[in-house]
Formats: C-alpha cells, sequence, structure tokens
C-alpha cells in the first residue's frame, strides 16, 4: 500500500503503475448533488462556492461503500489513469473512505502548506487569561468588521421583500462597534452552478444600474429599521469608536457592477448613498478589471479601474481589493495614493486556480499601502473561535499585526462559519488572547488596523 503526498502529487514527483493500491488524505469537494458512490478529493478544502475543483489538482474517488459526512477523508483504493477525456486527472477506484481528524484549520495539511506560523502545534490556553478576559478587552476598544452582510442586507432578485433579521441588538450584545456592511451589485447576473457561483449571462443595459439603486435603499432602509449610525467622515468615526457609542456601519458595495463605466456614478453613490467603501470587483469581470474565480480578461486593473480608484482617493472611500487578482491588487495598490484592504480571505501557500484563498506575497501588497486583509471565519468542520483566531495568527505571520482583521462575512458565507453572530465578539478576542497574541495586538486585530485605514481615506 503507498501513501500518497499532495505536494508529490501536484509538482508530479509521483510516478504510480494503473492498479496500484494507495491511500491519500484530502478534503471532500462539495458535490452539487450528494452521491453515496463517488467524491472528489483536493488538497484543500474549498474556502466558498466561488471556488471549484480544477482538472489538474483533483482525484475523482469511486466507492465501494457509502463515505462517513466528513469533508475531511482518508480513503483507500485502486490508482487508476482515467480516460483522456475524464474532467480529472487522477481517480481511485473501489474506494473505501474514513473520516480523520484535522487537529486545526491548517495543521493537518503542512506538507501542502508549507507556511510560517505562530506555532506548530495547537497552542494550550495561557493560565494567565482570565475568564471574562476578552470581553473585558472588547469594552476597553471598538471592535469593527471589514466586510458583513448581517441583517440580511443583500437584495435578493429572487425574493426581493424578504424581512431583515435583527443587527443592531447582536452588535450591541457583542460589542461591535462598527461593520461595513455591504450590498451585492451583481445578483442578478450570477447563479449557483454545480456548488459555484457564476455568471451566468450579460446584463442589460442599465440593469446592473437599476438593481443598484434598490440594492442601496435596501441597505438604507435597514440601517434606518435598526437604527444605526452611519459613518462617513473622521468625526463620526470618532464619535462611533466612543465608549457607550451605538452601532454603527460603514456604507459598502461588494462590486461596483452599478458603475456600467460611468466614473461620474462614484460620486453620486458616494453623496447620495453615503458609499465609502467600495470593493471593485465580485463575481464577474466587469469594467475595473479581473477576478480570482474565472480566467483572466484584462491583465488586471483596467484604465476604467485606474480612473475608480483614484476617485476613490479623491473623495474618501476606501478601496477594497477583495475578489480581484494578483495582477490587479498590485496595479491598484501602485495607483491608490490612500491605503486598501482586502476585506474578506485566508492564507494559502499554495492557493489553487480559480480560488478565492490568497498566498502571502498577495497579501503583502496589500500590507505595503498600510492597508488591512480581513481574515474569513472559515476553518473547517468544528468551527470555533479558537480555530477562527489561529487563522488569524496565521495572516499575521504572514503580513505582521498591523495589517489584520476581521472579515466575518457575515450571512454571505454558504460554509460553516467560526463568527455566525456578533454576540460571539468577546469569544473571539478571548481565544486571541488565549494563543499568545499580547492585549494591544488584539485591539488592532478586533478593530484598531481598520479604524487606521478609515481614519486616512475618510474625509474631514
Amino acid at each position: 500500500m503507498m501513501r500518497l503526498d499532495w505536494l508529490a502529487l501536484l509538482k508530479g514527483r509521483s510516478t504510480l503503475e494503473d492498479g496500484a493500491e494507495v491511500t491519500l488524505e484530502g478534503e471532500v469537494f462539495p458535490l452539487e448533488e450528494a452521491s453515496a458512490d463517488r467524491l472528489l478529493l483536493v488538497a484543500e478544502a474549498a474556502c466558498c462556492l466561488g471556488c471549484r475543483p480544477e482538472r489538474e489538482t483533483t482525484v475523482e474517488v469511486l466507492l465501494d461503500r457509502k463515505a462517513p459526512a466528513a469533508r475531511s477523508v482518508r480513503v483507500t483504493g485502486t490508482w487508476r489513469k482515467p480516460s483522456p477525456d475524464s474532467p480529472w486527472r487522477w481517480r481511485i477506484d473501489a474506494a473505501q473512505a474514513v473520516a480523520r481528524s484535522t487537529g486545526g484549520p491548517w495543521l493537518a495539511r503542512r506538507a501542502v502548506l508549507a507556511a510560517p506560523l505562530l506555532c506548530a502545534a495547537p497552542r494550550p490556553a495561557l493560565a494567565q487569561v482570565p475568564a471574562g478576559a476578552g470581553r473585558a478587552l472588547v469594552a476597553s476598544t471598538a471592535p469593527m468588521d471589514l466586510h458583513s452582510h448581517a441583517g440580511r442586507v443583500i437584495l435578493s432578485p429572487r425574493e426581493p421583500d424578504r424581512a431583515f433579521q435583527p443587527l443592531a441588538a447582536p452588535m450591541r450584545d457583542g460589542g461591535m462597534a462598527l461593520i461595513a456592511l455591504a450590498l451585492v451589485a451583481d445578483s442578478p447576473v450570477t447563479r449557483i452552478v454545480e456548488r459555484t457561483i457564476q455568471p451566468y449571462r450579460s446584463p442589460e443595459p442599465g440593469e446592473l444600474w437599476t438593481h443598484g439603486q434598490a440594492a442601496f435603499a435596501r441597505l438604507h432602509r435597514l440601517v434606518a429599521q435598526e437604527r444605526l449610525g452611519i459613518v462617513t467622515d473622521k468625526a463620526g468615526l470618532a464619535r462611533a469608536m466612543r465608549p457607550g457609542a451605538g452601532p454603527s456601519v460603514v456604507v459598502a458595495a461588494e462590486g461596483a457592477d452599478f458603475l456600467e463605466g460611468r466614473i461620474d456614478r462614484v460620486e453620486w453613490a458616494f453623496r447620495e448613498q453615503r458609499l465609502r467603501h467600495l470593493q471593485l470587483t465580485h463575481y464577474r469581470v466587469n469594467e475595473l478589471g479581473d477576478i480570482q474565480t474565472v480566467s483572466a480578461v484584462h491583465n488586471g486593473l483596467t484604465d476604467f479601474g485606474v480612473e475608480v480608484v483614484r476617485a476613490c482617493n479623491r473623495l474618501g472611500i476606501v478601496v477594497d481589493l477583495a475578489h480581484a487578482t494578483l495582477p490587479m491588487v498590485r496595479k491598484a495598490a501602485e495607483v491608490s495614493n490612500r491605503p486598501i484592504v482586502l476585506s474578506h480571505t485566508s492564507l494559502s501557500r499554495q492557493p489553487r486556480p480559480f480560488s478565492r484563498l490568497i498566498s502571502a506575497e498577495h497579501a503583502r501588497v496589500v500590507a505595503e499601502t498600510g492597508g488591512v486583509v480581513g481574515v474569513w471565519p472559515l476553518v473547517g468542520d468544528s468551527p470555533t473561535p479558537r480555530r477562527y483566531a489561529e487563522s488569524m495568527a496565521r495572516m499575521v505571520d504572514a503580513i505582521g499585526i498591523d495589517h489584520v482583521g476581521i472579515g466575518s462575512d457575515m450571512r454571505g458565507l454558504l460554509a460553516l462559519s467560526a463568527f455566525e453572530t456578533y454576540q460571539a465578539t468577546p469569544d473571539l478576542a478571548q481565544a486571541l488572547l488565549e494563543i499568545g497574541v499580547e492585549a494591544e495586538g488584539v485591539k488592532k486585530l478586533m478593530g484598531g488596523n481598520y479604524a487606521r485605514v478609515l481614519q486616512a481615506v475618510l474625509p474631514g
């Protein structure tokens, strides 16, 4: 029985004869329709529905018995060479799969990820961190989230009048001071196809402009219903950060598709909708640039994208490069005279093609502008504040304590989250303390770093 290694497989170092008996550990990529006799095995868990399995990095497994209900498994079976027209590079037949323990969000995949870590094994809780320390720390700072759809703010073309969910109360209960509350700009032309979010048609002229206006209106209805403050300038930011201040939002858009190539609409969104945080792209290649989850079209940031970045700098809007390709991020960083952010992602040593994860190099481009990378609470089958804290710590290892924050993507994730409600904010602070982050560092991660970017970008 040969034990396979993903790193050797991906680099072409494994030479196997057809019919060899093998064992391989990996992550199950969720199929659109559950199957009792088939699964797809990949080296790293899918981070979101925007990721999809690629032929060159996927093993098709044909089972002779039902697989366990687990995302991380050990497969044993017979190695086969697929036919030339197979959608997958490798196959294991007559296989059995058993669940495996991961031990943490990345530790079980060190051979593949091989990234610097704060530690090489799970950290024990530190005895000198008393219960309640996280809540006390939250009370002395102003936690912030770089990316959120909480309150069910997203306008669904299929359910335009769906009810809102509570937002102010969970923020107040957990001490979350401010969130970047984001509408989604491309919803009418995207859909879930084979467990991935993909554009499925081109928008009609004016369609995304019309949707954008309605999406902003829905966001403002939620803000009014929940009696949330809206931060639009430096003075408003200072008020939102005072002890006892009520929950506040920064109006954000996930995707600039509503612009439809018109630069004057940036100022419209700034003046009329109080937009202060603009993510340039989402799940379709738009007029501004390329995205991580489909093949590149523009080779990065377009000329119109450059105009938009400069307009955001001039007006006082945070530029967000989540979903953008590395070449696009590099160009935006070169053009911008303000810090940029990448609001929600996670770190990988070797991101798969069309993955939303990023490399340390990708993250450093953002950090070098003085910006911040928001870390996702996607940490595997058993999400806990501890695992989320460790994932944030890993990003700290890559780019430093001054450039990492919370990017919850709340109510926007289609996978298990380690940060499901803002009531859990003190739990995250406690977990960061327990893995050894100093109190001042925790304050930076919990919101201080994003506050610094807002202070540098927002108008006076």
